[in-house]
């Protein structure tokens, strides 16, 4: 029975909603949501549509041969992202740049560049809620905001806020979506795609203006 188990541990996707949750349930989800959110390593898991996917299942009117329990979701997303943020925020504390600069992952130092400008542009407060909803980001601003000693209350008190509108907010809707369109899980490929297409809007406006700020400063100079 052991040996059944680890073998279906070993053939999870990590990078895919539905086989996380299939094999994890909603622990699942508070194990990728704290990874993604809280450390560093845990910046390519798929958090916007894990969560989507994770609400999707809880509504009655899906089929299929993972059915998962709102009371049991909801709660373990919430867990997950705001203790894997603070303790992001505290693994910066104690030496986040130093790790940082150690990895060689180019979109995690894309993402700390971004962070950095968001808590520049908007102030920690502000910032610190944007972030939840920008992939990469929000993993790499919780650190960040630990290294530039962002203060702890006012960390803890907006990741907090910020945590719940991103997991409760996405979670409900998929959870909404399920419960009112008629065998909605025969879509749930293509939904969970726009998901990740919205979820990486973000990123890619951010890159236009930069760039755009880029060839400005040359034409200037």
């Amino acid at each position: 029975m052991a040996a059944a188990q680890f073998a279906v541990t070993q053939a999870v996707n990590v990078l895919d909603a539905g086989s996380l949750l299939s094999a994890f349930g909603a622990l699942g989800v508070a194990a990728v949501l704290f990874a993604e959110t809280g450390l560093l390593v845990g910046f390519f898991l798929p958090g916007d549509s894990l969560l989507f996917t994770a609400g999707l299942l809880c509504a009655n009117g899906v089929r299929g041969s993972v059915h998962l329990s709102l009371g049991q979701v909801l709660p373990a997303a919430a867990v997950g992202a705001l203790l894997g943020a603070q303790a992001g925020y505290w693994i910066g504390r104690r030496g986040g740049r130093a790790l940082l600069a150690r990895s060689r992952a180019r979109k995690l130092h894309e993402g700390a560049a971004r962070a950095e400008e968001l808590l520049a542009r908007y102030g920690h407060a502000k910032a610190v809620v944007l972030a939840r909803f920008v992939p990469v980001v929000r993993t790499v601003l919780n650190p960040l905001a630990g290294a530039l000693d962002v203060p702890v209350r006012t960390f803890t008190l907006w990741q907090v806020i910020g945590g719940l509108v991103w997991t409760v907010g996405l979670v409900l809707g998929g959870y909404a979506l399920g419960s009112s369109v008629p065998n909605v899980d025969r879509y749930l490929l293509p939904m969970v795609a726009v998901v990740v297409l919205v979820s990486l809007t973000p990123l890619a406006l951010e890159a236009r203006r930069a760039r755009a700020r880029r060839a400005s400063s040359e034409a200037s100079s």
